[in-house]
């Protein structure tokens, strides 16, 4: 059993990253301003990618950048320079999707690792091996293989592996869609996906719409979930286990971190797969960030309609994240937080970080920094003061139900 694997996370800024470096991933992948399949996301400078180093080096973690389109000839201007400042970032690692970039970085970055993304549709030992003689030093499974799958390959690949557990699936094959192509002008192959999958269509057959006004058609996947076969990935020594969502917030990444890390660290500890108390356990947390629907993907066999959103999208969100502790005082239990989203006296809140989990208690008072007493802390980025009876730390998060 590999007990000390690999939790990737996905950052979208600078500030994001830290937040999954503090909250327990061993690693961070990322974007930078060009290369990268999610132009939309906030990305990284390299002077950002350089501070994301120098932090992750701090917690003992590592920094992979994406470098995942699927290239056209003038993608390539810049290259070369791009490639030679990460290596002296201190990134440990880039991801691609084109032979043409990796030998490239083993030309002029070699102390890059180079990791093969999940779009390049790895699913056989074969294609393994071949990767395995051009230089790349892990793969990344295409999601559509089931858990058999991945578990025997894993056991038999001359090169570490690397299994997504969380987040958004494609609808496509291994994301190479054309939808943004045609709907918006945009190439989701570098980096310019719309997510027309997950708009709302009017279905007309003939001259009639067929559709419902209160349940339009849409055609995308739920969200991955696949808590309940860590023990089995992590039993077929896979390296790494990744979380997809460089566009999420910084409250899904922490929520999400937060509770593959205990879950990973518990099975390490225990080398038992989690009983059904403790599944329904993660499950529940899990449901506290910002997900949408889920389901196991294909790690069961292929999906069925049920792992499709084709209407009425019912979002999976059971709290809301409301603020951020900027400063504690033990003597008086006077925390200094920072608003994000509403919150009044009586509210049950609950806080959890990486030395806290789940400790919950009820706002009996509000001072705001004019020091009068408020019944509703309702201003975005203002800083209140809230009495919380146990120790907080700065940066641990705040949430109500």
């Amino acid at each position: 059993m590999n007990k000390k694997i690999e939790l990737l996370a996905p950052a979208g800024d600078l500030e994001r990253a830290k937040v999954a470096i503090r909250f327990g991933a061993n690693a961070v992948y990322l974007g930078g301003k060009r290369f990268s399949l999610r132009s939309r996301a906030s990305n990284f400078e390299i002077s950002d990618i350089k501070e994301a180093c120098d932090y992750a080096r701090e917690y003992g973690a590592h920094i992979h950048v994406t470098i995942n389109i699927i290239p056209h000839d003038e993608d390539f201007d810049g290259l070369e320079g791009y490639l030679k400042e990460l290596e002296n970032a201190g990134v440990t690692a880039v991801i691609v999707a084109s032979p043409t970039i990796i030998q490239t970085v083993k030309k002029v970055a070699p102390k890059l690792e180079v990791h093969l993304s999940t779009q390049m549709s790895t699913t056989n030992l074969k294609a393994i091996e071949y990767y395995q003689r051009l230089g790349v030093d892990r793969i990344v499974y295409a999601r559509e293989c089931n858990l058999e799958e991945v578990c025997m390959i894993s056991k038999n690949s001359p090169v570490p592996t690397e299994a997504f557990i969380h987040g958004g699936m494609c609808v496509n094959y291994s994301g190479r869609c054309t939808l943004s192509n045609a709907m918006t002008l945009r190439d989701a192959n570098r980096g310019g996906c719309a997510q027309s999958c997950r708009w709302k269509y009017h279905l007309i057959q003939g001259e009639k719409e067929i559709s419902k006004e209160d349940c339009l058609f849409s055609m995308s996947s739920k969200d991955l979930m696949a808590v309940d076969v860590l023990y089995d990935l992590m039993d077929a020594n896979v390296a790494s286990l990744k979380i997809e969502g460089r566009m999420k917030s910084a409250y899904y990444i922490a929520s999400v971190v937060h509770t593959y890390r205990k879950a990973i660290d518990e099975i390490a500890q225990t080398e038992k797969p989690l009983d059904a108390e403790r599944l329904e356990y993660y499950a529940n947390e899990l449901s506290k960030a910002e997900n949408r629907p889920t389901s196991i993907g294909f790690y069961r066999g292929l999906p069925t309609a049920k792992a499709h959103l084709y209407g009425i999208n019912g979002a999976g969100v059971t709290h809301d994240f409301v603020g951020v502790v900027m400063a504690y005082d033990q003597d008086s239990q006077i925390a200094k937080v920072q608003v994000r989203n509403v919150f009044g006296c009586g509210y049950e809140l609950e806080v959890f970080g990486p030395h806290i989990d789940n400790e919950a208690f009820v706002v009996d008072s509000i001072i705001n920094s004019d020091k009068e007493n408020i019944e509703v802390a309702n201003q975005p980025m203002t800083i209140v003061e809230v009495k919380i009876p146990f120790i907080v730390e700065p940066q641990d998060l705040i949430r109500r139900k």
